[in-house]
């Protein structure tokens, strides 16, 4: 007979066992986006949970993730993706639906479904958590020609001498090759879903090809405008901005056709870990974690977070400068993403 001393070792054993601390592996974007993540949203989470995160870096697209899901050879257990990129991903089958209802109230008393924009919460499988734009920024210090304002001074390479710095992507680059022709931004897209206009957008893009300097990841902006690799770039706004703020950079950003969207927090389809996930987006995606995003100029998702934020960078965020832009279709990437992606590779190749 087992005596009760033993049944309470092994309840004891089976208790420390399903509260255990668990591990994951969360992806973003580093640079000072993944740094004030780390501080806002992982650090507390940490301390308060007793969880830990792995943060590593991840560099956009949905190709590493599909490869993962796919093999099922699943290393990520949370990602952090553009709202452009959560479309593909999710029709795809490459996330778990997220339970929003399981969302916290803000902290005035908020319920989520009313704190949250309308955009955080439009897809099953993201939580937004904050509001951002690609832009291009200049150096102030290496700029001839004037003072770029519009998309097409970013084309006229000969008011404008000098490289150009775009991410290898055929997403923003299109958009703007149509803008900087003559296509209205409430058209843009219309446009784009045509074979004529995608060959616009290439043609466009072809008349600075040789003054395109292409990078992979948002980190290597800023770096090309201080080297000297080239005099205008393509970022994310908050890089741009970090750089002004904390490293005193001569930088000036254009909004001009900025192509402004969100950021989500998804879980990854297959993950071992999908609880601890989720309880980790809960927290992340809370009134005082969001608020800290504003420190490197993105918009917080939830209104409750904006008692927090500092009220002399509400003008540096992209909320305060969406009639100047377009906002990104998340659905039009998702139908043509794939097929434009090889097109645009292949006028690359050319």
């Amino acid at each position: 007979m087992i005596s009760k001393k033993t049944i309470a070792l092994l309840l004891a054993g089976a208790i420390s066992t399903s509260v255990a601390a668990e591990q994951i592996t969360a992806v973003s974007f580093g640079g000072s986006y993944g740094e004030t993540q780390q501080k806002y949203m992982l650090d507390p989470y940490m301390a308060e949970s007793g969880n830990k995160i792995l943060f590593e870096n991840y560099s956009g697209g949905v190709a590493e993730l599909k490869a993962q899901v796919e093999s099922g050879n699943v290393m990520w257990d949370v990602i952090d993706m553009e709202v452009i990129d959560l479309e593909r991903a999710c029709s795809e089958g490459l996330l778990e639906p997220f339970p929003m209802d399981t969302l916290p109230a803000g902290d005035d008393g908020t319920p989520a479904a009313k704190d949250f924009a309308g955009e955080a919460l439009a897809n099953e499988c993201g939580v937004g958590n904050i509001v951002w734009t690609v832009l291009y920024a200049y150096n102030k210090d290496t700029i001839k020609g004037g003072k770029p304002m519009t998309i097409k001074d970013l084309f006229d390479t000969k008011k404008f001498p000098g490289k150009r710095a775009l991410r290898k992507r055929p997403q923003v680059n299109m958009e703007w090759a149509l803008i900087a022709d003559g296509v209205p931004k409430s058209e843009v897209y219309d446009v784009l879903e045509t074979e004529e206009g995608q060959q616009r957008a290439l043609d466009k893009l072809a008349t600075i090809k040789d003054d395109i300097v292409w990078f992979d990841s948002w980190s290597q902006a800023p770096q090309l405008l201080n080297d000297g690799g080239a005099v205008m770039v393509q970022a994310a706004n908050g890089r741009i901005f970090s750089a002004i703020k904390a490293e005193s950079k001569p930088f000036e950003m254009v909004w001009d056709g900025n192509l402004y969207d969100l950021d989500v927090w998804a879980v990854v389809k297959g993950t071992k870990h999908k609880e601890t996930a989720q309880d980790f987006i809960r927290y992340a995606t809370g009134s005082k974690p969001l608020s800290g995003m504003p420190d490197i100029a993105y918009g917080p998702t939830r209104t409750s977070s904006y008692k927090y934020v500092d009220k002399s960078v509400i003008p540096m965020l992209p909320s305060s400068h969406l009639d100047e832009g377009l906002k990104a279709s998340s659905v039009f990437w998702a139908d043509y993403g794939e097929s434009l992606g090889e097109k645009f590779n292949e006028w690359l190749l050319k």
